[in-house]
């Protein structure tokens, strides 16, 4: 039997306990707020806080792979067990990791995260298209086989983006809207939601692109970045039910204490379901 594709699980999560997904980012800087050391022992302590207090009740919890890799193999082991507990309490993982390369290493890629034998097995991962939608292949072949997907950049929330993804392609399409289509074409059919996303910053005042890709969007840039909830419907127009929000520094600021964590994340979700509902 084929395993059930990534965008109804995420569908039906969404749907059940609210769109919100957080990301696990155990900056020095947040280490240190907490009152925890910058080494092994303080990301450990960190991360499983932020597993224990949220996985149980988020849609999408988002480890950012880079804040783990710092630490060599002892982070990765870390990271490891965040994965297994986060998804063994009901949680999708979605790995941060924003791989892209071409041939056997991006299969090696899709591999590590995208295979159910690996010990970083999640359910979807970030990857970035710009050595072209077609090097992707080895990650959405993996992703559909496992019941995974995949999360495309295509217009993120830094400033320095646009000089890439608002370029024009040779048919007068800017590359963002080429991917997104690209994300489209993979998407066709698929109901109630398909298993490839789109990366689109929630910093944005209006994205300019058609966003109906029949796929979750992740919408990273509330909070610290400064977006706020009541900006999503400006941004993404009619395809504001398929949104995921992304927080990470506004909830996990609130830590050490783990009942501080889920207050905000119920906070945020109640915000963001009350956007999304037009008030």
């Amino acid at each position: 039997m084929s395993p059930e594709p990534f965008g109804a699980r995420l569908r039906r999560a969404m749907d059940t306990r609210g769109p919100l997904c957080v990301g696990i980012d155990p900056h020095a800087s947040l280490l240190t707020d907490w009152g925890l050391d910058d080494d092994i022992a303080g990301l450990e302590r960190f991360t499983r806080t932020v597993v224990e207090a949220l996985a149980d009740r988020v849609a999408v919890l988002k480890p950012q792979s880079a804040f783990f890799e710092r630490f060599g193999s002892r982070g990765i082991a870390v990271l490891e067990k965040a994965v297994e507990e986060a998804r063994a309490a009901g949680a999708l993982v979605l790995m941060d990791a924003k791989r892209g390369d071409i041939g056997s290493t991006m299969g090696a890629y899709a591999a590590t995260y995208l295979h159910p034998d690996s010990p970083l097995f999640s359910d979807a991962v970030t990857v970035s298209p710009y050595l072209g939608f077609g090097s992707l292949r080895p990650a959405l072949d993996a992703a559909a086989a496992s019941g995974a997907g995949v999360f495309v950049l295509a217009l993120t929330s830094n400033p320095e983006g646009a000089e890439v993804q608002r370029a024009t392609a040779a048919d007068g399409r800017s590359l963002a809207q080429l991917m997104l289509d690209r994300m489209a074409e993979e998407n066709a059919g698929a109901r109630p939601l398909g298993s490839v996303g789109a990366v689109v910053g929630a910093t944005l005042e209006d994205a300019g692109v058609d966003l109906a890709i029949n796929g979750p969007l992740l919408a990273p840039g509330i909070g610290a970045q400064g977006a706020t909830p009541a900006d999503l419907p400006g941004v993404f127009g009619a395809a504001v039910g398929n949104v995921v929000p992304s927080v990470s520094r506004g909830v996990l600021r609130r830590g050490p204490d783990a009942a501080g964590l889920r207050e905000a994340a119920e906070r945020l979700t109640e915000e963001i379901r009350t956007a999304l509902a037009g008030g």
